[in-house]
């Protein structure tokens, strides 16, 4: 058997170790590149935070692999055995412009069930984690099951990017869901909107394009508290490829799915 409790503990304190990194090049020069597009951009500390963890991994677990977004870890064409996902500043263009609304991203599965789940907003000193089926804590407190919620009560966080022509989704059928929902936000961090719905201050999250580092741990948080995770089909995720994102509260998932998603073509 697995010792969760162990695995977890260990992976918290080097999240918060890496935290410490990532608050202290704040005040330094980063060295900034850019990856497939202009705005796909990747730091230094990007690069030196995943080999932190995977150098830690790879120290204290030795059959355990590594999913990373920068490339550092193993190759990966399935999720058997235990598998740490990680992305290691989710948000990199916030983190570069604005010094907040970034976290470090870190999920471990197990033969493709999520088992631990942990995001750190980095810049409030909030650490969001669950080990499957004890809960969902931000910091030291328990988070609360997630209830129901009409379209006309939500905010939904989405980029509107997705509103306007697009060549991932017919826009016209996000237009209404905007209209009859209370707000929209939008943030650019997949893992913090994630927890934004785990701890209700959104209530919903879709985006068109994600990788599994984006939205791993946020997956396990979010089944913790009796939300949905699907992509727009309302199919479950496999965390192996890149597939649009719907994250929200009970009731409230299978209306956006039903009532504004169900004609959608991807």
């Amino acid at each position: 058997m697995m010792d969760w409790e162990y695995i977890n503990l260990h992976a918290k304190q080097w999240v918060l170790e890496a935290g410490d990194k990532i608050r202290a090049s704040f005040d330094k020069t980063l060295n900034i590149q850019t990856k497939s597009d202009p705005n796909d951009l990747v730091t230094n500390m990007d690069k030196e935070i995943e080999q932190f963890f995977i150098n830690k991994i790879r120290e204290n677990f030795q059959n355990h692999r590594v999913f990373g977004e920068e490339g550092f870890g193993d190759e990966i064409s399935d999720l058997n055995g235990v598998v740490w996902i990680i992305d290691p500043i989710d948000g990199t263009m916030n983190f570069i412009h604005q010094q907040r609304n970034f976290a470090i991203s870190l999920a471990v599965y197990e033969n493709g069930i999520g088992k631990i789940g942990i995001i750190y907003d980095v810049a409030h000193g909030e650490l969001y984690h669950a080990i499957n089926g004890k809960g969902a804590f931000m910091n030291d407190t328990l988070l609360p099951a997630l209830s129901k919620k009409s379209v006309k009560e939500s905010i939904i966080a989405l980029n509107a990017t997705w509103v306007m022509e697009n060549h991932r989704i017919d826009h016209k059928l996000l237009i209404p869901l905007v209209r009859d929902a209370r707000g929209t936000r939008s943030y650019g961090t997949a893992a913090l909107e994630m927890v934004f719905v785990a701890t209700g201050r959104v209530d919903a999250y879709i985006s068109m394009r994600l990788s599994p580092w984006d939205i791993a741990a946020g997956a396990v948080i979010i089944n913790e508290l009796g939300g949905v995770v699907t992509n727009l089909r309302g199919e479950k995720l496999d965390f192996l490829s890149n597939d649009s994102l719907l994250v929200a509260k009970p009731g409230l998932h299978e209306t956006i799915i039903k009532d504004y998603l169900k004609e959608g073509k991807w």
